[in-house]
């Protein structure tokens, strides 16, 4: 797909500065250097924008110790800090934990515009560069948060190479960011397309279906897998579309294509509510909010991305 970086997180050719990683604390003392904020995951924003602020801002001071380096923008470094031990005066923990959380925070550091929002209810109102770097910060955080302790022996690690290692100080072991491999299928028969619903989703809302990558597995034979799984359709031919991070909490999305061979559902409840055949007809119409019981997925998600595609028949385009 010639448009298949054009989705959310897709990448915007970012400089990662990978190489500066060992000598992060001279990128500090660049005169321009600025930060990202990131609360429990979710970014600073003012307005539709990621909010960025210079290395001695106020607001750092409640930032845990050690900033990641994100790369250079224009030749000036780029950093993220996590607030996530600073506590708001109120909290509202049931939006916290619900699946799209609508809830801000701001920092009394900032101006009244400038809060903390859930970066999927944000995604597609980023800028490209703005959305790759949160989703870079976010993945990251999250990653150094469930991976406090050496794998191979136990001892609590530290950050090291500008965020991107953890070094164990007793083993001297090295611990690399973790980014989990997940196949998401459009899977077709004619002129329909098979959409899925796990528990717990907002009333209505399918989707392609989704499933990890097993060790040993090729991606084609994971879609093949996780389709027959979920829904007991046998798939045949399998090409790759596009790829999207996904920091929910550390996923690379693949997206496929695949031809189904059957049509006949055996759904596994243990692992979706629910599966059927949507025709091109009905996806539009949920697409334009006028379908009488199917949401899309959201917008942002490389499954909307898929189905949005394959609805204006932009699949093949080079």
């Amino acid at each position: 797909m010639k448009i298949a970086e054009t989705v959310t997180f897709g990448g915007s050719g970012l400089d990662r500065a990978a190489e500066c990683r060992g000598e992060a604390r001279a990128l500090q003392a660049h005169p321009n250097a600025r930060s990202i904020v990131l609360w429990r995951g979710k970014p600073m924003l003012k307005g539709d924008a990621i909010m960025h602020v210079p290395l001695d801002h106020a607001i750092l001071r409640d930032a845990s110790d050690g900033l990641i380096l994100l790369g250079r923008d224009e030749g000036v470094p780029i950093f993220a800090a996590d607030l996530s031990e600073w506590v708001p005066d109120d909290i509202d923990t049931v939006q916290l934990d619900s699946f799209l959380d609508q809830s801000a925070q701001h920092h009394p550091a900032m101006p009244a515009d400038v809060t903390f929002v859930e970066l999927r209810a944000a995604m597609v109102r980023l800028t490209p560069r703005d959305a790759e770097l949160a989703a870079t910060a976010k993945a990251i955080f999250g990653w150094h948060r469930s991976h406090r302790f050496c794998a191979l022996c136990g001892e609590q690690s530290v950050m090291a190479m500008a965020g991107w290692q953890r070094d164990c100080p007793s083993c001297g072991g090295h611990h690399f960011p973790r980014t989990d491999p997940v196949v998401i299928m459009l899977i077709t028969h004619g002129n329909s397309v098979l959409l899925g619903r796990s528990p717990g989703w907002p009333e209505g809302m399918y989707s392609c279906l989704a499933g990890f990558v097993e060790p040993g597995e090729t991606i084609e034979a994971a879609v093949r897998r996780e389709v027959f799984e979920e829904a007991g359709v046998r798939v045949g031919a399998v090409r790759y579309l596009s790829s999207q991070p996904w920091p929910f909490p550390s996923s690379l999305m693949f997206g496929c294509q695949g031809d189904a061979l059957d049509t006949a559902l055996t759904i596994d409840p243990v692992e979706i509510e629910d599966a059927r055949w949507v025709s091109r007809e009905d996806i539009a119409r949920a697409f334009a909010g006028d379908h009488p019981d199917i949401l899309p997925a959201r917008k942002g998600a490389i499954a909307h991305f898929l189905l949005e595609n394959w609805l204006a028949d932009r699949l093949d385009e080079e």
